[in-house]
């Protein structure tokens, strides 16, 4: 509906009189059970304060600048005088409310300058974020210090780093666009952060197999280590254990052609093509064993540590960095088998980088089948490495369900690799 002229002023102090209305609303609900005289302020002053905030704008615009800062200034000290009369008191109001009207004003002033709908949803946040007080606080006394770090440094990677570097190419080869090196850098370590949350939040409150499985998505090796270890001192649960890391490795391959879609997903139809047999695989074995123990908990914690770690991070992006220019020498001296060759010896040490890797080549640099292939085959590398890790750590009779579903999905992969090899007509 168009308005124009003196309507669109009714309007707009209308929608600033609703957004403190409706602040006001979850305000005086929150305090419903203080005793009668001791607020500062309920719905019918919040829903004033902005409407106050409204009228001020529309004088700025319309009359004087100086009335309108005169007024402003007075709104704001009886604020501060109402508030700062009742804060030192034992039952006094928190920081929190002051704020709020404050808050509140400034709403209104962004309506009556002719913004209502930033206005109004900005009251609409403020009040949502208010409403979630309990449940906030709740939160903040599970967290321990690992949250805390994990979620600043997080931050710093997504927040403090990548929007100052630049986005051109440098180095050999122009092989170097730091800004998109450090994007990749925050799309693994933010997927692995996401796995992190969602164990904390979930895998304490239904026991090994949620957090097996959510701790999959951004470290199976970790998860494998872990559980392993409990195998060899928890024969009660030594089939919840084995298929947690059955389940673990599943979802690994699930995260590894979820990173292929995103960053190189020319790779992607040959890569799945070789992995949903061994997917497959690990996840019947994993609720095979889970349906044999008859029961989908078990009081084994597993132990998970905090997954965004800076210089780790710093390290990563070298790593992808110094991969990113030795696959471009390598297509420059040997052609696609050099780059194939050299992301199957480097990913069998990290297979997101060997993904990244991938993604920073241009279209057609490398066969479609010969990318999918060593994919799989670094995959593959770190299968038997988990499954190594099994024997070491568990022993072989602790261990044996687990080692031997590892085992399983390795030969099904190494057999659908082969298959693929021949079929597809594989070349380096």
């Amino acid at each position: 509906m168009n308005l124009s002229g003196e309507w669109l002023i009714y309007r707009d102090l209308a929608i600033a009189l609703a957004a403190g209305l409706l602040i006001g609303l979850e305000r005086g609900w929150a305090m419903r059970g203080e005793r009668r005289g001791s607020r500062v302020a309920g719905i019918r002053t919040f829903g004033l304060i902005a409407g106050m905030g409204g009228l001020v704008a529309l004088i700025a615009q319309s009359l004087n600048m100086v009335l309108a800062a005169i007024l402003l200034a007075a709104m704001v000290t009886m604020l501060s005088v109402s508030y700062a009369r009742t804060i030192h008191l034992p039952d006094g109001r928190s920081i929190t409310n002051y704020v709020v009207a404050l808050s509140t004003l400034c709403l209104g002033l962004l309506a009556g300058s002719g913004h209502p709908a930033v206005a109004m949803a900005g009251a609409a946040i403020v009040a949502a974020l208010l409403s979630t007080r309990d449940r906030l606080h709740g939160f903040l006394r599970k967290l321990g210090s690992t949250d805390i770090k994990a979620a600043i440094r997080f931050a710093i990677i997504v927040l403090a780093v990548l929007p100052f570097l630049p986005d051109q190419a440098y180095g050999p080869y122009d092989a170097l666009n730091p800004q998109q090196l450090w994007l990749v850098v925050v799309l693994v370590t933010g997927l692995s952060f996401a796995g992190y949350v969602a164990n904390r939040i979930f895998g304490a409150a239904h026991g090994t197999i949620v957090t097996a499985v959510i701790g999959g998505a951004y470290s199976s090796t970790a998860v494998t280590a872990s559980l392993a270890q409990s195998l060899r001192s928890e024969a009660a649960n030594r089939r919840t254990l084995s298929a947690g890391i059955a389940l673990a490795s599943s979802v690994m391959y699930v995260r590894v052609l979820l990173l292929t879609f995103v960053l190189a997903n020319f790779a992607f139809v040959t890569l799945a093509l070789i992995l949903l047999p061994a997917v497959v695989a690990a996840a019947i074995s994993g609720l095979l064993m889970l349906r044999k123990r008859g029961a989908t908990k078990a009081d084994a914690q597993v132990e998970t540590r905090n997954p965004i770690r800076l210089l780790p991070a710093f390290f990563f992006a070298a790593t992808v960095a110094v991969m990113s220019m030795a696959a471009h020498w390598a297509e420059a001296k040997y052609g696609s088998s050099g780059i194939a060759y050299l992301v199957l010896i480097m990913g069998s040490f990290d297979v997101d980088a060997a993904i990244i890797t991938l993604g920073t080549l241009t279209g057609g640099t490398i066969s479609v089948h010969v990318a999918g292939f060593v994919l799989a085959m670094t995959v593959l590398a770190n299968m038997i490495f988990k499954t190594g890790v099994v024997i070491v750590t568990a022993g072989w009779k602790s261990g044996r369900s687990a080692s031997l579903s590892l085992v399983a999905s390795s030969l099904i992969l190494a057999l659908a690799g082969l298959v693929s090899f021949v079929v597809l007509d594989i070349r380096f």
